[in-house]
């Protein structure tokens, strides 16, 4: 599925910004939500791909309205954006994940929330926080994502676990066991190395108490709950707990099937993939929040809805937002997609209610905590990942490493 798109061409995207011009036409030289009109929409991956039959199911109820939606690949999401942006041909509605809201909303493109139609108490914390910059809303959260732990429970039951590890400490010990006593070839699946591997130690980082910038805007990459985090993630790789060396694109649940990885940290989308992918280990695993450190933490991810702010049809774009944000969207929603919802209110009745498994994951999100929206966050947090993978292959300290990157850090932050 989708996940985890990474933002590119920065560089563009600030210089761009210089030649746009100042927001566009203002609500009131928009089109009214009752007269005829077509919405421009798009979405990007699994989303862009299930979308259009929600869109045909509201121009139903809507007859006035033709949605137009167009699925674009993560790949390009950003490119496409970016240059949609720079020629004043945003979409009336973009999906936007985390990391572009900054930049967007620097690049003075969006349109502001109407918090009268949208109100932050809806939904949960991170969400709504992800799509906001400076204290201006410019995205409505549409679903959520975040990260659990996924772990074998009939080798846990070889290795004489009897309940999933509830602290860090009892997670390494757990390693050791899988491997120890069921005989597992590694304990825990963490990634050693590459583009994007601070998304595998956020829930490290975060648990700890550790950031790589604070909510002041400085740099904190190096201080001693960051180090410690990412000692303690280390220590797996010095142990032989976790692989060092993982080709790229690489497939955990493959291994995960195959019993060689007993645990590892994933997304929500990974629920549906095991049961269709590999249904000989159904009611073989199960899901667990994020082992305590200080506090269990997960990142938070997922996707908000912005309105361009030259768009024509801001009335009706609000409109159809409400439709899908609202709580028995969200529930539709999450019934075609598995994308958790963003609104609390869908999570009150039904599967999302009841399944223990879902429950985990709303608990996980209550806690969760969003990356900052600056527009160099893709350039700060290489620097991050350069410097787990330092550790990871035993060429530096945790302390040394962090130390570096806090020092390359801070001029990316000024």
């Amino acid at each position: 599925m989708h996940r985890a798109a990474r933002t590119t061409s920065v560089a563009f995207v600030l210089t761009s910004a210089l030649v746009l011009t100042a927001c566009g036409s203002s609500d009131g030289d928009s089109v009214a939500a009752d007269e005829k009109q077509t919405l421009t929409v798009w979405a990007m991956g699994t989303e862009g791909e299930k979308l259009g039959d929600v869109a045909e199911k509201y121009q139903e109820a809507n007859p006035n309205i033709t949605v137009k939606v167009t699925p674009i690949g993560w790949d390009v999401a950003h490119q496409k954006l970016v240059a949609a942006a720079a020629a004043g041909k945003l979409p009336d509605i973009a999906q936007m994940g985390g990391s572009y809201m900054g930049e967007f909303a620097e690049m003075d493109v969006l349109e502001p929330v109407d918090t009268s139609v949208f109100a932050e108490k809806d939904f949960f914390p991170a969400a709504w926080k992800q799509g906001t910059i400076d204290g201006t809303t410019y995205g409505v959260p549409w679903y959520v994502d975040t990260r659990v732990l996924f772990y074998r429970t009939d080798l846990a039951e070889k290795a004489g676990i009897t309940e999933a590890p509830a602290t860090m400490a009892e997670l390494q010990q757990a390693a050791k066991a899988f491997q120890d006593e069921a005989g597992t070839k590694w304990g825990l699946s963490i990634q050693p190395g590459g583009l994007d591997t601070v998304q595998s130690f956020y829930q490290f980082l975060y648990s700890a108490g550790g950031e790589i910038v604070n909510e002041d805007g400085k740099a904190v990459v190096n201080s001693p709950e960051a180090v410690r985090a990412l000692e303690n993630y280390g220590s797996y790789f010095k142990q032989g707990l976790s692989e060092k060396s993982v080709r790229p694109g690489y497939d955990v649940t493959k291994d995960f099937n195959a019993g060689s990885v007993p645990m590892f940290f994933g997304g929500p989308w990974i629920m549906t993939l095991l049961d269709e992918n590999y249904p000989d280990i159904k009611g073989k695993w199960a899901v667990a929040n994020v082992p305590t450190d200080k506090a269990s933490v997960s990142m938070a991810g997922g996707s908000s809805l912005t309105i361009s702010a030259d768009s024509e049809h801001k009335a009706a774009a609000k409109e159809f937002i409400a439709y899908l944000t609202g709580a028995e969207g969200q529930a539709d929603w999450y019934q075609r997609t598995s994308d958790l919802p963003a609104n609390t209110g869908a999570w009150e009745s039904g599967e999302l209610a009841t399944d223990p498994d879902l429950k985990v994951w709303r608990t996980q999100m209550e806690t969760a905590k969003v990356s900052p929206t600056l527009p160099k966050w893709t350039e700060i947090t290489s620097k991050v990942d350069a410097a787990i993978e330092s550790v990871t292959q035993g060429k530096s300290s945790a302390k040394d490493a962090l130390d570096k990157a806090q020092s390359e850090i801070e001029g990316l932050v000024e």
